[in-house]
């Protein structure tokens, strides 16, 4: 199965439901009075973190998110059940926008956010019951669930990254430092998605080798920068250099120029050189010098330099670490809250959208014309028919509020 880092989902939470307008009949109780129960809460849709995820392929496969709506409530007062919240398991480091920005970035295993939330239930006339209306006749429909378009973006963990020009002998040295298996061919462009391993010893590292770069990556040549990004929460970089090649000076400085070009903050990370494929080069060591003075020769092949290379790594992580800020940590954007509604024009009628003006609407029975009454007092006192107004709407204008029609009659 193809590796997937990127993925757009439509995520909907459960719709709350129905409250109950059930009257209490019994022998000799002529006015048993309402009893109908509440709507049970719709369910929301929560991403979770898990680290047995590896990517986001299967919500690559199923885009549509749907929590369960609630129940509705019934006779004798009683409550109807909650809809179950959706969890959907998400890879460690993924990030959550919506239309607004960013909402979440999950870095920890355990950490969730809620993408969706489930709509309220609505309430039965027994809870309706005031002392201006003894029975009420009618009860709440329940709450919509709310929907949302969100793009997932994944930015894997890893504690070093591996980076150089195809074919320089990243996955043969993953392959070396960790238990991982990636695969390996004498051919450019192996690589065509990250692999991570984990580096056992004194501390545990996880290493991430990306596909290679080539120059002009910035410009989309190759496989660009696509895969750059799984680097931005690295701690240091190991910039590997082929040292069989006819000018490894210039494939480092073609490594560097590119990362510069993708985020300058990455291109000042720590980082240190490791020249590969030693067995086939006379004399290794002058070549690395020239490439780099602290340059790590190693051989994938015959294992030359390997340990030395796993201690260089260790150290580089560990001094990484104490410079940058401390561990990690998940977090949930809280936006201000938003306007209670927004008046459009569409054509030659109006719109008002709106979470709290729409469930009015759904929630009035048109049948009672106390309730129309009630609703016509709540819109005038939010601002609605103000606000029609400030946007040149006319008697007799329509105005569409969640699905149904009015005709603009202002006071």
């Amino acid at each position: 199965m193809a590796f997937v880092d990127e993925v757009t989902v439509w995520a909907r939470a459960g719709r709350g439901g129905h409250g109950s307008a059930a009257m209490l009949r019994e022998p000799f109780k002529p006015r048993g009075g309402p009893e109908g129960g509440d709507g049970g809460r719709g369910g929301d849709v929560v991403f979770e973190a898990s680290s047995g995820v590896r990517d986001l392929s299967a919500l690559a496969d199923r885009p549509h998110l749907r929590a369960e709506d609630g129940k509705p409530g019934g006779a004798s007062r009683r409550t109807g059940a909650s809809g179950a919240d959706l969890v959907v398991q998400v890879p460690e480091g993924t990030m959550v926008f919506d239309e607004a920005g960013l909402m979440a970035d999950l870095v920890s295993e355990g950490s969730s956010a809620m993408v969706a939330r489930g709509g309220r239930g609505g309430r039965g006339n027994a809870s309706l019951a005031s002392s201006r209306n003894r029975v009420p006749r009618s009860a709440e429909a329940g709450e919509p669930g709310e929907e949302r378009r969100l793009s997932v973006e994944l930015r894997v963990l890893a504690d070093v990254g591996l980076v150089g020009l195809p074919n320089a002998g990243k996955s043969t040295l993953l392959g070396r430092l960790t238990a991982a298996r990636p695969k390996v061919a004498p051919y450019p462009f192996t690589t065509l998605h990250p692999n991570l391993g984990v580096a056992e010893g004194e501390r545990r590292l996880v290493v991430a080798d990306v596909p290679g770069l080539v120059e002009g990556a910035h410009e989309g040549k190759g496989l660009g920068h696509r895969f750059l990004r799984h680097l931005d929460r690295a701690r240091a970089l190991v910039l590997v250099v082929d040292l069989s090649t006819p000018d490894p000076v210039a494939d480092l400085h073609t490594v560097r120029k590119e990362l510069e070009a993708h985020d300058p903050g990455l291109a000042a990370r720590p980082w240190f050189v490791v020249g590969t494929k030693a067995d086939l080069v006379r004399e290794p060591e002058s070549v690395a010098i020239r490439v780099a003075p602290d340059a790590v020769v190693v051989s994938g092949l015959t294992g030359e330099g390997i340990d030395r290379l796993a201690d260089r790594v260790a150290e580089l992580v560990e001094a990484a670490s104490m410079d940058q800020e401390e561990e990690r940590q998940p977090f949930v954007v809280l936006r201000p809250a938003r306007p209670p509604f927004v008046v459009r024009k569409e054509g030659t009628g109006f719109r008002v959208v709106g979470r709290a003006v729409e469930r009015w609407v759904a929630e009035t029975d048109f049948d009672d014309p106390r309730n129309v009454v009630q609703l016509q007092r709540r819109l005038a006192k939010e601002g609605v028919e103000r606000e029609l107004a400030a946007l040149g709407a006319r008697r007799g204008d329509e105005v569409m509020i969640g699905e149904r029609a009015f005709e603009f009659l202002p006071e």
